[in-house]
């Protein structure tokens, strides 16, 4: 809804996260929905995009996306003319993924009013081509937001899309997959692969792997009734969706975000006005990610506000994902989490009691000094002035926690794909805030070899093993750093390489002596040939000898 305002703040004391805008942001006065943190210059530190869409009921004047620039200590300064040229639209929407995989962060803009989604190219250091005409299918949308995911695990990132149909307020529409061709070309998903139907008022998308099967599900959220709910969509493994046709009933939704809230290995979800009378939805995934617990009065207070975003960050470094809130026409709310899942706000001493319009909020490092920071986008009311949030507060002294690592199985033929889940003490839509994720291996107890694993969406990680010989042991684990500097070892997983190896009697070449074996051994029982083991003309018993003694 719409609020006039002055940002406004209270008296004066010592704060975790002080307010640095006028230090470190320059002025600026556009309407702002939503902004990602990314490295857009490969510089080593995060730059910030914005999505920049006047109008709320209604389109306004196109404006540009913005492009802040990090100096490598946390202050900005705006290159948008010189990065992104003459591009203008009413951007609901950003993300950044690598498109065509050579190495640097492309971008996604999500625009409203039944308008084409631009898809940005990066051209290596940071200055973007619009080549959505060539990239992109042909088709016109109210879109609030876009999200990057390789969903069907064939190392390229596909696009999901929020679609209302004309406006993001609207009822046509249905959410689009956009399906890469491994150069960053698109098409969209067949009804076969993504059978969605018409959903109203589109406001947020989100990838998490919710059954722990290290693919990613995707919420789709929704500001309407309950009579058009929200809804969850469960991957097969190979980038076929299939709606939960039991969830959680929600109504006026403005985001969901994803975070292990009690620290038992499964992700839970928060809905932003999405429960009773306008207060946050907080639901608890019992394990499988098909059966859900509503447990919103685990939020103290839950007030029925007008949120439109949050975050989880653990602010206190006691290893426990906390709560925060961006509010529109009040102050933002942070919550310190006991542990297990249960939310108190923390009135004083952490964050300042700001009252603006923040449409969006974002944690992640921009001062370089391992703290994660705070920013927020200030859209429909109010000075429109983006915000800065610097942490002063504890160290982020805890390790990344590698949750999953794909087991390759033994006696298979490679290249292998591994996959691993690492989460910490931040929630984006683009994982944690991470300073490479490895993957490291070794052929026979050799050498160890290190490949740097590539970002699949929200916090999967993709690597690939080499084809090695057959018969071959190979060891490998995980390695993830943050940007604090803390470093996590996943425990060593193996396997054996599948192929001829030489052994007598492995007639399939399957790189063992197996059942399959001795059912060709007893078929060819008095002839000679391949089964005659011992070459004495005749597959008889001294072959079976030789054979039971290579057996498994």
């Amino acid at each position: 809804m719409w609020i006039p305002l002055l940002a406004v703040g209270a008296p004066a004391c010592a704060q975790q996260f002080v307010d640095q805008t006028a230090t470190r942001f320059p002025v600026q006065a556009e309407y702002t929905n939503q902004c990602t943190l990314v490295d857009i210059d490969g510089d080593g530190d995060k730059d910030i995009v914005w999505a920049n869409g006047q109008g709320y009921s209604t389109i306004g004047v196109l404006l540009k996306p913005r492009v802040f620039v990090n100096n490598g200590a946390g202050v900005f300064t705006d290159e948008t003319d010189a990065r992104m040229g003459t591009v203008t639209g009413c951007f609901r929407g950003v993300e950044a993924g690598d498109v065509d995989r050579d190495g640097d962060w492309d971008l996604i803009l999500a625009q409203d009013y039944n308008r084409q989604p631009l898809l940005m190219i990066n051209l290596g250091a940071g200055s973007f081509r619009d080549e959505s005409a060539s990239r992109l299918p042909a088709l016109t949308m109210g879109s609030a937001r876009a999200q990057f995911a390789d969903v069907d695990n064939d190392g390229d990132l596909d696009i999901l899309l929020c679609n209302s149909g004309a406006s993001r307020f609207a009822t046509t529409g249905r959410p689009r997959l956009f399906i890469n061709n491994g150069a960053g070309v698109y098409a969209d998903a067949s009804l076969t692969q993504f059978p969605s139907a018409a959903l109203a008022e589109q406001m947020d998308c989100v990838f998490g792997d919710v059954d722990n099967d290290l693919d990613l599900d995707f919420h789709v959220g929704t500001r309407a009734s309950a009579a058009s709910s929200s809804q969850l969509w469960l991957n097969n493994g190979a980038g076929t969706f299939a709606k939960l046709a039991t969830f959680v009933t929600d109504a006026t939704a403005y985001s969901y975000d994803f975070g292990d809230i009690e620290g038992d290995g499964d992700l839970d979800l928060i809905g932003v006005n999405a429960g009773a009378s306008v207060t946050e939805l907080l639901l608890r995934n019992n394990g499988v990610g098909t059966s859900w617990t509503v447990v919103s009065s685990q939020i103290t207070p839950n007030p029925a506000v007008d949120d439109n975003d949050s975050r989880f960050i653990d602010f206190d470094n006691d290893g426990d994902l906390d709560l925060l809130i961006a509010a529109l026409g009040g102050p933002d709310r942070i919550y310190r989490n006991n542990g297990l899942g249960t939310f108190t706000q923390v009135t004083t001493g952490i964050l300042p009691a700001i009252t603006d319009s923040s449409l969006d909020i974002k944690v992640g490092d921009v001062s370089g000094d391992g703290k994660p920071d705070i920013i927020t986008a200030q859209g429909e009311s109010g000075a429109f002035q983006n915000r800065i949030y610097i942490n002063t507060g504890p160290a982020d002294t805890i390790a990344p926690n590698i949750k999953l690592v794909e087991q390759v199985p033994s006696r298979t033929t490679g290249p292998w794909v591994v996959r691993t889940e690492v989460f910490d003490g931040i929630t984006s839509d683009r994982g944690y805030d991470d300073n490479g994720v490895f993957l490291v291996y070794s052929v026979n107890a050799g050498k160890p070899q290190t490949i740097a694993m590539a970002w699949s969406g929200n916090s999967l990680w993709r690597g690939v093993i080499p084809v090695q010989a057959a018969c071959a042991t190979v060891t490998y684990f995980v390695r993830a750093l943050d940007v604090s500097g803390n470093v996590a070892v996943s425990p060593v997983k193996s396997f054996v390489v599948g192929g001829s190896c030489g052994i007598a009697g492995d007639f399939d070449n399957s790189g063992a002596v197996d059942g399959a074996d001795l059912a060709t051994l007893l078929n060819a029982w008095g002839t000679g040939g391949p089964t005659d083991l011992n070459s004495d003309g005749n597959t008889n018993a001294a072959d079976m000898a030789i054979l039971l003694n290579n057996f498994g």
